[in-house]
C-alpha cells in the first residue's frame, strides 16, 4: 500500500487550502482513510476520517464546520477540504489507513503517506 499525500502550502487566516491523498496498492471498499495532523513536540492528532464503502466521516470537533473529507473511488483518492483556517490548523498533515471503521487513533492505522505542510499565518 502507498499512500501521497499533496496540497499543503501557506496560507493566511481564514483562508482555504485542498489536500489531496493518492492510494495505491490494494483496494480500499473496506477501509477507513484518515487525516492526522501533527506539530513539533505534540502527538500526532486525529483529524478527519471517511469509511471508503459507505462515506460516513468523522471529524474532532476544532474542524468541524471548517473541514470536509470526500473520496473519489475512481481515483482512489481521499481529499480534505480545509477552509476559514486558523494559524492553530498549523501542522504537517497525513493521511492514513486503517481496516477498523470510523477509527481516531493513530494506534490503528496501519499504513501512512509522507505528510505534507500546512502553515496558516496570521
Amino acid at each position: 500500500v502507498q499512500l501521497q499525500a499533496y496540497g499543503g502550502g501557506l496560507v493566511q487566516a481564514g483562508g482555504s487550502l485542498r489536500l489531496s491523498c493518492a492510494a495505491s496498492g490494494r483496494t480500499f471498499s473496506g477501509y477507513t482513510m484518515g487525516w492526522f495532523r501533527q506539530t513539533p513536540g505534540k502527538e500526532r492528532e486525529f483529524v478527519a476520517a471517511i469509511r471508503w464503502s459507505t462515506g460516513s466521516t468523522y471529524y474532532t470537533n476544532s474542524v468541524k464546520g471548517r473541514f470536509t473529507i470526500s473520496r473519489d473511488n475512481a481515483e482512489n483518492t481521499v481529499f480534505l477540504q480545509m477552509n476559514s483556517l486558523k494559524p492553530e490548523d498549523t501542522a504537517v498533515y497525513y493521511c492514513a489507513v486503517t481496516d477498523l471503521p470510523g477509527s481516531r487513533s493513530r494506534y490503528n492505522y496501519k499504513y501512512w503517506g509522507q505528510g505534507t505542510q500546512v502553515t496558516v499565518s496570521s
